[in-house]
This record gives C-alpha cells, sequence and structure tokens, in this order.
C-alpha cells in the first residue's frame, strides 16, 4: 500500500507529457523506396516531441542524430536534444535514418528530405508554422542536414503523392560538429565509406560535398565544434561557413578551443554547455522563439 501511495505521489507532481513514451510514425508507412527488407532498420521513424500547449512558440525541428552513417546516437543526440528544444517550446522530430553499409545514398537523403515534408503537411496538427521548420544534425547526422539544406526540393506540383508537391527546403540550418565534406584532406573516411560505399564516381563525392553546394538560397545556419576534434577535422565547419558568407546566406559560427566530438548537450562541461543558451540567442534573434 505505501508503495502505491508513493507512486501516486511521483505521478501527480510529473507532468502527464513527460510520463508518456513519444509516438513514433513510420516515415515511409508503405515502405522505404528501394528497401530490402522489412526489418526496424529498412524502416525509418520520426519520434515526436511536443512541447506544452501553453509554451509553444509554433516552431519546430527535424534532429539527426550522428554515428559515422553506421549507426546512431539517438540518446545524446536525439532524445535529449529534443526534450531540451521542448523546453524552449519548440517542437522536435527526432529522425531515424537508414544506414550503411545496408543503404548508401540516396536512402539516408530521401529519409530526411521525407521527414521535412511530413513535419510541413502536419504543421497544424502540431502547432507549428509551416515557413518555421528547421533541420539540425550532429557529425554525420549535421553531413545528413547540410545535405538537405543544400540540395532541397520545391516539390512539384503535379506529383501524385501529396507530399512530394510540398518543399523540402528547411527555413535554418543547425549543425554540431558536422561532416561536410567528401573530399580529401579533410573528409571522415567512415561516413564517406558507409554513404557512398567503396568506389563513389568523382561526381558524386563532389555532389555530397556540401561545402560546393552553397547558394544564396541556402537556409540561414547555425554551427557549433571545437577547435581540437580529434574525428571530424574543424575544416569541414570552416569550409561551410565560409561558403555561406560568401553567398551573403545569415550564419554564426562558434569554435571552442577544446573539446572531444560528439559531446551532445555537453552537460557538465563548464566550456562547451554554453552552446545550447548560443543557439537559443541565434533563434531568438531570427524570431523562432516568438509566438
Amino acid at each position: 500500500m505505501k508503495k502505491l501511495l508513493l507512486l501516486l505521489a511521483i505521478l501527480a507532481v510529473v507532468p502527464a507529457s513527460a510520463q508518456q513514451a513519444p509516438p513514433v510514425e513510420l516515415v515511409w508507412p508503405n515502405g522505404a523506396p528501394g528497401a530490402v527488407g522489412s526489418q526496424p532498420e529498412d524502416q525509418p521513424t520520426l519520434t515526436i516531441f511536443l512541447p506544452e500547449a501553453s509554451k509553444a512558440v509554433g516552431t519546430g525541428v527535424v534532429v539527426c542524430p550522428g554515428g559515422g552513417y553506421v549507426h546512431l546516437a539517438t540518446d545524446h543526440e536525439g532524445v535529449k536534444v529534443a526534450e531540451w528544444f521542448n523546453t524552449l517550446g519548440v517542437a522536435a522530430f527526432v529522425l531515424k535514418y537508414r544506414l550503411g553499409p545496408r543503404y548508401h545514398y540516396p536512402a539516408q537523403f530521401e529519409d530526411a528530405q521525407r521527414a521535412m515534408r511530413i513535419v510541413r503537411s502536419r504543421a497544424k496538427e502540431f502547432g507549428i508554422a509551416a515557413d518555421r521548420i528547421g533541420i539540425m544534425g550532429f557529425s554525420a547526422g549535421g553531413h545528413l542536414a547540410s545535405t538537405v539544406g543544400t540540395h532541397f526540393e520545391a516539390g512539384d506540383p503535379n506529383a501524385a503523392d501529396p507530399l512530394d508537391r510540398l518543399s523540402s527546403r528547411p527555413d535554418f540550418v543547425i549543425l554540431g560538429y558536422p561532416v561536410i565534406t567528401m573530399l580529401p584532406p579533410y573528409v571522415h573516411e567512415g561516413s564517406r565509406h558507409y554513404l557512398l560505399g567503396d568506389n563513389p564516381s568523382p561526381e558524386l563525392v563532389k555532389k555530397l560535398s556540401n561545402e560546393l553546394q552553397v547558394t544564396p538560397q541556402t537556409p540561414p545556419t547555425f554551427l557549433f565544434l571545437t577547435d581540437d576534434d580529434n574525428i571530424v577535422p574543424s575544416e569541414n565547419s570552416v569550409m561551410f561557413y565560409e561558403a555561406l558568407h560568401k553567398a551573403h546566406v545569415p550564419a554564426e559560427i562558434h569554435i571552442f578551443q577544446h573539446g572531444p566530438h560528439g559531446f551532445g548537450l555537453a552537460t557538465g562541461n563548464p566550456q562547451l554547455s554554453i552552446w545550447p543558451t548560443l543557439l537559443e540567442n541565434w533563434l531568438k534573434l531570427r524570431g523562432l522563439l516568438t509566438k
């Protein structure tokens, strides 16, 4: 009886939203294009994190965890980040995309682009504005997010699938210690191998080197990373920022002197843990935290 009363007391002080697991939905309910099976690894998903209605500001973000295109750091680069976005009143959608070596490009891009269109098509349902939907990615997930940000499609008004009629362009991009280039000397070899396979064509390598794909239509971008990242060279972010700057795309970059790759929210690190505040300030500057 005492244990039951204790449980009821705990539930009474925990918000209802926190008591329920966030819904998980298939990105491709009828099967992903090019799927080689029907196992979980063949079925991309979106996990939906919505803020309390009273806090909602009308902005949404698709979050792409990293993992070298071979696994996903879903907890610290997905769930925890989504929960942090909810504290700002921002809706977040954590993407589980297909991975190598089972899948190569364009499967991952198709999954992320579809996720953007799903969120945009259901903006009203999610309490967000259709023109306030961004994408965020960490490490290899940052490469995926920057690919969506530089290879977006306007949508085909004559498409049979209503989702394909919508634009896949993010309204803003957030990149944490991202892979950007597929070209030496700064390429992350593992990400390139699992995304493009053993012998990609020079044309494909160039196409997926996103520092070469920036145009004035590329969305405003926020980047953060460490200078001594020993996994993904900092030049990846620097080259992307320089391309954004040359194209007159609004951009902000924060390079911290020290820190490991894959630090996520960096809770407990006095230096790195400031980046969420810097991002919050940037979102405010762009009017994305105002109802």
